[in-house]
């Protein structure tokens, strides 16, 4: 260590004070080379000596600090100055005796920057040579104070910490419960795949196909998400031309921030879907631009700091909070084909009509929904969530004959414009199963734009109809009068101009004197007044009793009863009870009016009963179904009910026949080249909407083919045609077009024998 500097005056100091020699250094005096060594204490060069303070010497002429202002002491003249330094000369420096009671004066520094020599009297005596000491080696830390340093940290940590969980908790919790409202978590229904309803070849008439719903959430629409005033409006004048929905009820769809979720438009395709996506990428791209997020930064501060209200509104983009979410639409390829018998969905996707309607459970399948967290409206992948995945609904396969169903809408759609009819309905039954391979409706309308059509044109009348059947149902009173054993067809009926009973006049649709007919004579000329007389013997003079017969012989035959298919609107007509006809009624009702009334599928099957040799096989319209696994199951057969004997079924088959070759029967414009045609003209009053009296027609015609052997029951009905009335003039053309269409596309082949022509008429 470096000797502490003595005060002006004192003595020198004890030598114990002296710097050690330097390691490897000899002892003053001349080495073993013979160099003169500076003395010990003297300053190396450019050092001060020792014992003085390391501080700049003093310029010369100016006086040491602890001296008087004095020129300095001579110095001894044994004092020699060292020598310049030169290869041969070697100054040994002398030893200056100093004293103890005098200050050390400074020494003057040379040119050469070498320390003057000391005078010999004032050199001190040399100490003993000290060994060199080694450099102190660094301690490490002690672990009590490591200990209390890291304590020290982990405090002040955990401080941060709890401090940190204090304002969570406790200061911010209402701001950061408001803040969790942009990042919660969304419960997303998933629509199941609707199944599809197809003819018996199983081509779609209704299927669905991919759609989207245009969805939003309004909280992203409110001043502070947008940083614009009106969002909910600018979004609403972009979205409205796409959704085609009112831009005023957008609007106040995106004015409701507590709520998360909302529907803007159900079931768009996938090109309103694509011009949202692309109209709203090119808002996002321009507002993210590097201007409109300074603007954005610039948000809610002062206005000394340059702080904004709103964003420009190129800077806005008002779709952010709209999104779309993947669903299904219904379509109709086939467009109105057999519309009024599949039906329709509603802007739901529900069924609202038809088949949609009565096999909604199981076309709807289960629905399904996804659970995501979200944050600004984007998916939170690492927040976990929930899928319910969506169960498909079952595929319906129907008994209808895609080309029968065309042919047959064709015809009845000319026939009811030609005719001038409010409406009309055409059905095609398989006499031997019971299946509908066609069931028509005129006017339609078209599943897929609802718009166009009005609320009257949405059913299907040949099932939810209600009419008075007129002559067709005079097949059942000669059924029940047959089959009874109170006659033959061939049994002679004497028929008056007039028929008075129950003090009515009874007649027949033309005037004529006494005919003389056959009872299949009866049914070739439809004579209301050789029917009540026919009807008369089954209760051997007593008519209620008669009328108990027909009664139940009707009813058998399906009369006011369900069909079995089970379709909304389908009305079960009505057949007032023998007991309660009162009256003309107990007259009226065997030739098909007064409390008589039927659907046309009900009045098709009497005729498919006939023709199946006197077996009614329950009507159908569903063959089966497909589950979404794949398996199908079939609709069970229709149950079967023996009505009339089969002989019975034979004769009537045969009187049928009359009606359609007979020169005298109604029914001549059915007849197809080729084929045995049966059938029957229909004639009736149509009873008034109001339900009080009549207006108008009802025209019908039903009959089977060929009559040898039966296969396809074809029936037509017209209401209300005012370019005529007569069965066989209207309905008997649109029979055959259908019929004629029919066997050629089941490749039935023609008669092989011709009809029986029964006699009609007998001579008195």
């Amino acid at each position: 260590m470096t000797t502490p500097r003595q005060p002006s005056g004192s003595g020198s100091g004890s030598g114990n004070g002296r710097r050690p020699l330097p390691r490897g250094a000899a002892p003053s005096g001349r080495s073993a080379s013979g160099r003169v060594q500076p003395a010990k204490g003297q300053p190396a060069k450019g050092q001060p000596a020792r014992g003085q303070s390391a501080k700049p010497q003093p310029t010369r002429g100016q006086p040491v600090r602890g001296q008087s202002a004095k020129p300095p002491a001579a110095k001894s003249p044994s004092a020699k100055a060292p020598a310049a330094k030169t290869p041969s000369a070697k100054v040994q420096p002398a030893k200056a005796a100093v004293s103890r009671s005098a200050p050390r004066t400074p020494q003057q520094r040379r040119p050469e920057g070498r320390p003057p020599a000391r005078g010999q009297a004032a050199v001190r005596p040399r100490p003993k040579a000290r060994p060199p000491q080694r450099p102190k080696a660094l301690k490490l830390a002690e672990s009590k104070r490591r200990l209390r340093v890291i304590t020290v940290a982990m405090s002040l940590v955990f401080s941060v910490f709890a401090g940190r969980l204090v304002q969570l908790q406790l200061v911010d919790s209402d701001a950061l419960a408001a803040d969790a409202n942009t990042n919660r978590y969304l419960n997303i229904p998933i629509t199941a795949e609707r199944g599809s309803i197809t003819s018996a070849d199983g081509v779609a008439l209704a299927a669905t196909v991919d759609a989207y719903d245009i969805t939003a959430d309004p909280a992203m629409f409110t001043p502070e998400a947008t940083g614009i005033p009106d969002a909910p409006e600018q979004a609403a004048a972009l979205l409205s031309p796409i959704l085609g929905v009112p831009k005023e009820r957008i609007a106040a769809d995106l004015h409701t921030p507590k709520t998360r979720y909302k529907r803007l438009a159900a079931q768009q395709t996938p090109a309103a879907k694509n011009q949202i996506s692309d109209l709203k990428s090119g808002l996002e791209k321009q507002a993210g631009s590097r201007a409109c997020q300074v603007q954005k930064k610039l948000l809610g501060k002062p206005a000394d700091q340059g702080g904004r209200t709103r964003v420009d509104n190129e800077c806005a983009n008002p779709l952010a909070g709209v999104f779309n979410r993947e669903t299904q639409k219904r379509v109709y390829p086939a467009d109105g084909l057999a519309a009024n018998l599949v039906g329709f969905v509603n802007g739901e996707g529900e069924g609202a009509g038809g088949l949609e309607l009565q096999f909604q459970k199981q076309l709807a399948g289960k629905d399904g929904h996804s659970s995501y967290a979200q944050a600004g409206g984007r998916l939170v992948p690492t927040a976990g969530g929930s899928k319910d995945p969506a169960v498909p609904g079952d595929d319906v396969k129907l008994t209808i004959n895609r080309d029968i169903q065309w042919a047959a809408q064709r015809a009845i759609t000319d026939q009811v414009a030609n005719s001038g009819a409010e409406k009309g309905y055409v059905v095609v039954q398989d006499v031997k199963t019971g299946q509908v391979l066609a069931m028509a409706t005129a006017p339609g309308f078209n599943p897929n734009d609802l718009s166009l059509s009005k609320q009257a044109q949405l059913g299907n009348p040949a099932l939810g109809d209600a009419y008075e059947p007129g002559s067709t149902a005079k097949l059942m009173s000669l059924a029940a009068v047959l089959d009874s054993g109170k006659a033959n067809w061939d049994t002679r009926v004497t028929v008056p101009n007039r028929l008075v009973r129950a003090g009515q006049q009874f007649k027949d649709d033309v005037e004529h004197g006494d005919w003389y007919l056959t009872l299949a004579g009866v049914l070739a000329k439809s004579s209301n007044i050789g029917t009540i007389e026919a009807v008369e013997t089954l209760g051997g003079g007593d008519q209620l009793q008669a009328n108990k017969v027909l009664d139940g012989y009707m009813r058998k035959f399906g009369v006011a009863r369900p069909t079995g298919l089970n379709f909304p609107g389908e009305t079960a007509g009505m057949l007032k009870k023998p007991e309660d006809l009162v009256a003309s009624e107990k007259y009226n009702i065997s030739f098909g009016q007064g409390p008589l009334q039927m659907n046309a599928l009900q009045a098709t099957s009497v005729y498919s009963t006939i023709a199946n040799g006197g077996v009614r096989v329950a009507p159908s319209i569903v063959q089966g179904t497909t589950g979404p696994d794949g398996k199908y199951t079939p609709t069970p057969p229709g149950e079967q009910t023996r009505v009339v004997g089969e002989q019975t079924a034979k004769t009537l088959t045969s009187m049928l026949e009359s009606v359609v070759d007979d020169e005298q029967g109604t029914g001549g414009k059915a007849a197809i080249p080729g084929y045995r045609v049966a059938g029957k003209t229909g004639t009736a009053n149509r009873g008034a909407a109001n339900g009080v009296g009549y207006d108008g027609y009802t025209a019908s015609f039903i009959g089977f083919a060929p009559a040898d052997a039966p296969r396809v029951t074809v029936s037509c009905t017209l209401q209300g045609p005012v370019n005529g009335h007569f069965g066989g003039q209207l309905c008997g053309p649109v029979f055959k077009q259908v019929m004629e269409f029919t066997l050629k596309t089941l490749q039935v082949p023609p008669s092989g024998s011709q009809a029986p022509n029964l006699p009609v008429e007998w001579k008195p």
